[in-house]
């Protein structure tokens, strides 16, 4: 007689999406076989807790789906853990890389962003966006920072609200993480130097940008230390076509034989200029750039250029202004954080052709 096989045991329904009773605090600390203070302080990252007993704890978070109230902990601690951060709507690799550095060093600090973008890096936008963010009750903010509007607008940010800037020449008045521009200058006109050119030119970017200035003033200082002359500068905007209009007018001077831009987009024009022109990079004219973008490698011929930590920058910024929102009231903000850069030496730069 044939046999049907056993009816599997029956399973408890699963409840529908959104009616699942949430987990919490005391399931998490069952399923690890803890307290329920141990877990509370491995929510708030107390340092005293085994690492063996952390992981165990972080486990059954991740097994039940726990997820910490944050409007009960903004209650007791009067603390949002919500950073607010002032970018502008742009799409320039300087201060989009800084913007996506500094978000991912938040949330992997498991703090939440804001993010209030302005068209206009004038002072008022930058003020109503720091409004914004304080409205929306943000424990501190960091700020990209190109122009003295920005900084400026920050200073008048609420008493009491830690503010970072994160780029600028440094003088924001408050704590700012920056790359050291004037080195990067150095150290891009230097290696052509050491090539054996006689001179270089600069193609800059705008001059009302502080970075730009700083660059500037590195390429010239760098040759007058050398004892070499120091061309007029060019002075446009951070993109290729900018770049290809100056590239046209160097291109033309027989005499010119190394160029350092301002950034990489910009060696992107004046590399096309030279190409139409029929000269040479770098048998005829050796070009370096500033940033290091992710294509800079992939430029015809990959592109010599000072190299920008954009992640590092967004770590050193949210660094600071933890740090700086930990500063008790009355006691002086951390000091500035600066980055060095580095020349990244690739097939664009070249020694001069002999005369």
């Amino acid at each position: 007689m044939a046999t049907s096989d056993p009816e599997p045991a029956p399973f408890a329904p699963r409840p529908k999406p959104g009616r699942e009773r949430g987990s919490v605090m005391r399931d998490v600390a069952k399923l690890a076989g803890v307290s329920h203070q141990t877990v509370s302080r491995v929510i708030n990252e107390h340092p005293h807790v085994r690492a063996e007993t952390r992981e165990r704890v972080l486990a059954a978070m991740r097994s039940l789906n726990y997820r910490r109230n944050l409007a009960a902990r903004t209650l007791a601690t009067r603390e949002s853990h919500t950073l607010g951060i002032v970018g502008f709507e742009t799409t320039l690799f300087g201060p989009e890389s800084m913007l996506y550095g500094i978000e991912s060093a938040a949330r992997a600090a498991g703090y939440l962003v804001s993010v209030a973008t302005v068209r206009d890096l004038s002072h008022r936008p930058v003020l109503e966006a720091v409004d914004r963010l304080v409205q929306h009750g943000v424990d501190g903010i960091i700020a990209i920072a190109p122009k003295h509007a920005v900084t400026t607008a920050l200073t008048h940010a609420p008493t009491g609200m830690p503010c970072v800037a994160v780029g600028g020449d440094g003088q924001a008045g408050f704590p700012t993480v920056r790359v050291d521009n004037a080195a990067g200058a150095r150290l891009a006109t230097r290696h052509l130097l050491d090539l054996g050119h006689a001179t270089v030119h600069h193609v800059a970017g705008p001059l009302d940008w502080p970075e730009a200035q700083s660059r500037v003033d590195g390429w010239r200082e760098t040759l007058y230390a050398a004892g070499a002359v120091v061309p007029p500068v060019t002075a446009g905007w951070w993109d290729a076509a900018a770049g290809y209009e100056q590239g046209r007018r160097l291109a033309a001077d027989p005499t010119v034989t190394a160029v350092f831009c301002a950034n990489d987009r910009i060696a992107l024009g004046v590399l096309r200029a030279m190409h139409e022109s029929g000269r040479r990079v770098p048998g005829d004219v050796s070009v370096t750039g500033f940033d290091d973008m992710p294509d800079s490698g992939y430029f015809l011929p990959p592109l010599t250029t000072v190299h920008q930590d954009f992640a590092e920058l967004g770590r050193r910024a949210l660094a600071l202004l933890l740090r700086h929102m930990a500063v008790a009231d009355g006691a002086s903000p951390p000091e500035d954080v600066v980055v060095a850069p580095r020349v990244v030496a690739r097939a664009s730069a070249g020694p001069p052709r002999p005369s």
